[in-house]
Formats: structure tokens, sequence, C-alpha cells
């Protein structure tokens, strides 16, 4: 195998996530969240809050150890912190499926990502322990911002809160502490940096709503944009460094780059749209959605989505590769995915997306052109 192919199967197995549930539901209750739409998630508290919480943070470290904290429970699948489950068994059975998992890697990547998870898993630096109490935090707003909220789920953030893992919030983040502490009270929330981020943090949470038309690895459901953006986030963190661009910035842009979608909705590349109309409804919808956030975070995060739209720098241009290289290579595990519901030939694919994907990273066409050519060729025989 290459290298590339190599990444490729780590990245393909990593989509696996998608499909393990967790406890926690989305913000309307519409249903549970999956672990890849959490990572995603997560990962954006990062981006905003992590300075926050310690300054001198390498945020990059952060982000990067959340979105592949959670890949172990493609094998091992989600513990819910209030039931009775045997810790040591689950901490020994997480590091043998991380062993499997980031071993799909070339060698020198796998200790990389294999260390950062362990650091992770220990919390003994002061990055880790930053990603930890993110990850902590995070659902208890998902419970307290939820509408209506589950009784059940209150219930265990108040023992969370008092006894359990963020039993020591109000030290390590106090307006976190304080801004649930008033949400459970039902009183005003406080006038801090996190309160004042809540709207933007719940509004993209209906990302996880927003459907795609590629379908997620085994074909069982069309996947999301929350759960794309974390895919791509993670594409980025494996593939940038061998691009030669910045990991953290392109990572950046893949968190962000869909969130417009929350009210401008997804255009699949091959259905019939109109562009113009399309660029109106999301520079409208980044308005509004960044202007949720106080500044500077409104002016810094929309920078963000604003050079990713732009495409004019190295790292823009691999990202927009990236986010066209990934549904086709979702295509070719779900047996035509999109072709087949767009009737798109070989010679659209070469246009729309083959084009797109070579102006920034011509390897990954390289590597991926011969694979549809072939499908598209097979495809014809039996017609």
């Amino acid at each position: 195998m290459t290298r590339l192919d190599q990444q490729i199967a780590f990245l393909m197995e990593a989509d696996k996530l998608k499909q393990v549930t967790r406890a926690n539901t989305l913000l309307d209750q519409s249903r549970q969240e999956n672990t890849a739409e959490h990572s995603w998630h997560v990962a954006i508290w990062a981006v905003l809050h992590g300075h926050d919480i310690d300054p001198a943070a390498d945020i990059g470290r952060v982000i990067a150890m959340l979105l592949i904290h959670d890949l172990v429970e493609i094998e091992v699948g989600d513990h819910p912190i209030h039931l009775v489950t045997d810790w040591d068994a689950v901490a020994k059975a997480e590091d043998a499926a991380a062993e499997r998992i980031f071993r799909l890697l070339p060698e020198d990547q796998a200790g990389v990502f294999l260390g950062l998870w362990r650091e992770f898993e220990a919390a003994e630096t002061p990055d880790a322990r930053l990603a930890k109490i993110i990850d902590t935090t995070q659902p208890i707003f998902q419970v307290l911002r939820a509408e209506p909220w589950d009784p059940s789920h209150v219930a265990i953030v108040r023992e969370n809160l008092s006894t359990g893992r963020a039993r020591n919030l109000a030290r390590r983040w106090p307006e976190a502490a304080e801004t649930a502490k008033a949400l459970l009270a039902g009183q005003p929330t406080p006038d801090n940096r996190l309160a004042r981020t809540l709207d933007f943090l719940s509004d993209i949470d209906r990302l996880k709503s927003v459907d795609r038309a590629t379908l997620i690895s085994g074909g069982a459901r069309r996947e999301n944009s929350a759960e794309h953006s974390w895919h791509l986030a993670l594409m980025a963190l494996v593939l940038a460094t061998d691009a030669k661009v910045s990991a953290a910035e392109v990572v950046r842009m893949m968190l962000v780059h869909d969130i417009v979608e929350v009210d401008a909705g997804d255009n699949p590349i091959f259905a019939s749209y109109d562009p113009a109309d399309m660029a109106m409804q999301e520079l409208a919808a980044a308005d509004r959605l960044f202007g949720l956030l106080p500044a500077p975070l409104n002016a810094d995060l929309r920078a963000v989505w604003d050079r990713f739209e732009a495409n004019a720098t190295a790292e823009a241009r691999f990202a927009k590769s990236l986010d066209r290289f990934q549904p086709p290579l979702m295509n070719l595990n779900t047996g035509g995915g999109s072709w087949v519901e767009y009737n798109v030939t070989f010679d659209m694919v070469a246009e729309r997306v083959g084009a797109k994907i070579a102006s920034g990273a011509p390897w990954l066409w390289a590597w991926i052109e011969p694979q549809v050519e072939g499908f598209f060729r097979e495809r014809a025989s039996r017609t």
C-alpha cells in the first residue's frame, strides 16, 4: 500500500464513527446525537473558548485531540457517564482499539496520532486537561439548551456537576459553572463570554440535521453537514502536512465551512440550482450566524469562513480540494451513492469535481480518478 492508501484506509475506517450513537440528543430532541457530530461540536467549542480556559494552550493540538478522542468508540461504543461501568475494562478495550485504528496510518503518523490520543486519555498535560474540560462541559449545555428539557438528562447533569466528572468545573472553568448553575435555576445567564456564545453554539446544532446527497459508509443513510465537517477536519489533520500547508488553518476552515447551511441548506453539486442565488443566501447566513458571536470572536471566525470562500491561499485551495475529494470517496464506498441518484457520468465528475480537486491537491485527483473512471466503466458494462 502507498502512503496515501494507508491514510485513506484510516479515514474510511473513521467514517464509521458516524454510526455510533451517544446518550445526548440534538437540541431539538429529534434524535440521539452521534459521536462524529459530537466531535465536530466540541472542536468548535475549542476554537471559541480554548484560550478562555487556558491562555497558554496550543489550540491546534487541543482541536486535534478532540477530533480523534472518540475514534475508539468505533469498536468499543459510547459509555454514558451515569451507568454503572467497569471503567478499567473500558480503558483497556479502548487502548486496544486505538492501537488497531491508528496503526492503519503510515508508521510516522500512527505514532503521532496514537501518542496524541493517549495524551488526551492520561490528561496530564495542560493541552489534554483543556480538551477534557471542553469534552466534559459541552454535553452539559447540550442538555441545558435543549427544548424541551429531558428531566432524566437534567438529573444526570445535576449529579455530574455535584459529584461526577464536572464536580471541579467551578475551579477549572468558572464561567461555565456559573452559566450552568443559572440555567439549572431558571435564572438569566450571567454576562460572561461563554454565555454570549451560547446562542451561536446552540444554533449551529441544527447543522446536524442538514442532510447531504452523499451517503455514509455502508449506505445506511445520508450524511449530514456536521459529521461531514468533522470528517473533512480529520482529513485535513491527516493529509495537510504532506500538502505542505498549515494543518491548523485548514482544520479550522473545514470546521466552519458549512455552518451557513444551517440557514441556506446544502446544494448537491450535481443538482440544479442557481449559484448566484445560493451565494447570496450563504452570505446572508454568514452575516446572521457569525453575528451571533461577541467581538472579536465574530470577526475572527467569519474571517476563517471568508478565507475559505475566497480560495486565494494555498490552505483555502487545499481545503476546497478536500471538500470535493470526500464525496467521490464516499460514493465509491456506497455503490455510487449520489452519482446514481443524479444520473452522473464520468465526464461530469471530471469537470465539476476533478478539476477542483486537482487545483489544490493534484495528487488526490491522480489517486482517485482511475477508481472513479473504473466505477463508471464497470457500470456502463452492465447496461
